[in-house]
């Protein structure tokens, strides 16, 4: 078959394209790196749990340009910039620091489909850190403040006749200079401190819709009334608009309903299979809404039957339960860092790998530690089959002394400007991951960094979002509220505290450390709370920790969360190396220790 002369340009193009480009720095790189295409950069549709089929992605090589902040848009920019890699990391091809004084500008050219006349054009940004104000034909269309979560525009009364539209987007991000929520991020990194993600790090893209259409769906489960309550918004809701949501078991439809937008439908759903890391069955929605009898807007989304809540056992001590039935928790902090892309895995495939061997380990859980992951991630964690406990990034830290944390602590006195930043992001990324079934807990501070009115903000939590556990402070300035008392403890496991009426967690214990050669970040500058030689050593005391936490199980420990994943910059307590190369524990007998962890609470 003779190839078009269109696929034979197209194949040109992508070769010219990578040839151009290449990772910046001779840092670390995962296998993954190497599959990076600049001219099909993340081509995954970015929003499984809101899915079109039409939609053109703008990752790619764009200009760039680090200028003083305040400043006018630069008549001549600083060369290319790779999207969605951070201009710091190495896939950026940057590889640059941008400071509190400075903003980054992203400039590129796009055309919309002629197939789209008629249509609305959504410009659509999966996370730009911080804020991002952005123009489109020299026209400022407006901003979004918050580094971690999605945001869009109708961006079509600002395109041209012609077919070439020009896209701005301008970046300010005073990272630890500032009171946002940054999680881990810090212009002079060191130690436990990585480092900064400035400007767009998730996937940018378009899509048409008509002026009607569907802008969130939120399904929560309830498996003892055998229901999964929809509730469907739209960008205008009157009277006579319809939405419709069907209910498809391996695409046979089991329910449906109508309704208007923004009201909650209830499908019954009978003797459902409920979603667990065992068994992580996933219903389809097929989802429309209609105006004057005639469909507007179509998505594809998902769900699943599964309940996360707290009872007392046969003891009397207060467990988390899955599906009804005590279920101890267990896995890694996970921080979601990358030797290359920083905040951004190189590749979809790179993403679900970390998850897939999470799994492999014995573990069925993760804490996503202070900080929120692309929507595909959590996707990819309700399609494995893993709990996930989501942190809210910390931001505007104190100086709270380790002895302070805990024994009660101070809360930090905010401004009124970080507090309304806080709730506006907590918000957001809650809505985020409000639909996904792996996400079990919420985890709104971390170790007293930046926490403040604590009793408020898991009372908010809870008000927000009834169907989930809040642990209100993990390892931190300890509450009287919220589900969980999370206690820190390293090197190894200790229950120092116990609540009899809420439920008892470990939230951070391990850190055994691993410096493995040719496959460290700094060459001397690794840190771990204890280290060892080898991989033996590393299993040996891994197992030694396990059998103690085994046995704080029937004590009253409901969960435990082993630090960490992967190394990561300068720390080398990771499970695998920074770069996804070495696993540096003996992973049969990890895996062993971990299912005999869980099993216990069930003997």
């Amino acid at each position: 078959m003779k190839k078009s002369v269109l696929t034979v340009c197209i194949a040109v193009l992508a070769v010219y394209a990578q040839a151009q480009w290449k990772p910046a720095g001779d840092k670390l790189k995962t296998s993954w790196a190497e599959q990076v295409n600049p001219a099909n950069v993340w081509p995954e549709y970015p929003r499984p749990q809101l899915e079109r089929t039409a939609w053109l992605n703008l990752n790619g090589e764009w200009e760039y340009a680090i200028r003083n902040r305040g400043l006018a848009e630069p008549t001549s920019f600083d060369g290319k910039i790779l999207v969605p890699f951070a201009v710091e990391s190495s896939l950026s091809g940057v590889q640059k620091g941008v400071n509190e004084k400075q903003e980054l500008w992203y400039k590129r050219t796009f055309s919309v489909p002629a197939a789209w006349k008629g249509k609305t054009v959504r410009l659509n940004f999966g996370a730009v850190d911080w804020r991002a104000d952005v123009f489109v034909n020299d026209i400022f269309i407006g901003s979004h403040q918050g580094g971690y979560t999605p945001f869009s525009f109708d961006i079509t009364p600002f395109l041209n006749s012609g077919s070439e539209q020009k896209l701005v987007v301008r970046v300010w991000d005073p990272t630890n200079k500032g009171f946002q929520p940054i999680g881990k991020q810090m212009l002079k990194p060191e130690g436990i401190w990585y480092t900064a993600v400035t400007g767009i790090w998730q996937t940018v893209w378009i899509e048409p819709v008509t002026a009607h259409h569907i802008t969130a769906v939120k399904a929560i489960p309830d498996i003892d009334a055998e229901v999964v309550e929809v509730t469907v918004k739209t960008s205008d809701c009157r009277s006579n608009d319809i939405i419709e949501v069907k209910l498809l078991d391996e695409g046979k439809p089991v329910a449906s309903g109508k309704g208007l937008s923004g009201k909650a439908l209830r499908l019954p759903v009978a003797s459902p299979k409920l979603w667990s890391p065992e068994s992580p069955y996933l219903y389809t929605l097929k989802i429309t809404v209609s105006r004057a009898g005639k469909v507007t807007d179509e998505v594809t989304s998902y769900t699943a039957m599964r309940k996360i809540s707290a009872a007392r056992d046969a003891q009397g001590i207060m467990r988390m339960q899955l599906n009804n039935r005590d279920y101890f928790q267990y896995g890694p902090l996970d921080q979601g860092w990358w030797p290359d892309g920083l905040y951004t895995a190189p590749t979809d495939e790179a993403l679900v790998y970390d998850i897939r061997k999470t799994k492999d380990f014995g573990f069925n859980m993760i804490r996503k530690h202070v900080k929120v992951e692309p929507a595909r991630w959590y996707y990819h964690c309700d399609k494995e089959g893993i709990l996930v406990w989501q942190d809210m990034p910390s931001g505007d830290r104190g100086n709270l002394l380790e002895w302070e944390r805990y024994n009660g602590g101070t809360d930090k006195n905010r401004t009124e400007e970080s507090v309304a930043d806080y709730y506006q992001e907590w918000q957001e990324i809650m809505d985020l991951c409000i639909s996904s079934p792996s996400v079990v807990v919420w985890v709104p501070f971390n170790e007293g960094w930046g926490q403040f009115d604590t009793e408020k903000v898991a009372v908010h939590t809870k008000a927000y979002d009834p169907s989930r556990l809040v642990n209100p402070a993990s390892g931190g300035n300890h509450r009287a509220c919220g589900d969980i008392l999370d206690l820190h403890h390293y090197p190894g496991p200790e229950m120092y505290l116990f609540d009899p009426l809420r439920v008892n967690v470990l939230g951070e214990y391990g850190g055994i450390g691993l410096p493995i050669e040719g496959h460290l970040w700094w060459e001397n500058r690794n840190w771990g709370y204890i280290q060892f030689k080898s991989r033996e050593e590393v299993t040996a005391e891994y197992v030694k920790y396990a059998k103690v936490l085994q046995g704080l199980v029937k004590r009253g420990f409901s969960a435990a969360v082993y630090t960490q994943t992967t190394d990561v910059e300068s720390e080398v307590n990771g499970l695998m190396t920074y770069d996804r190369k070495e696993i540096k524990v003996i992973e049969s007998q990890v895996r062993a220790a971990n299912l005999a962890v869980i099993s216990e609470l069930n003997k």
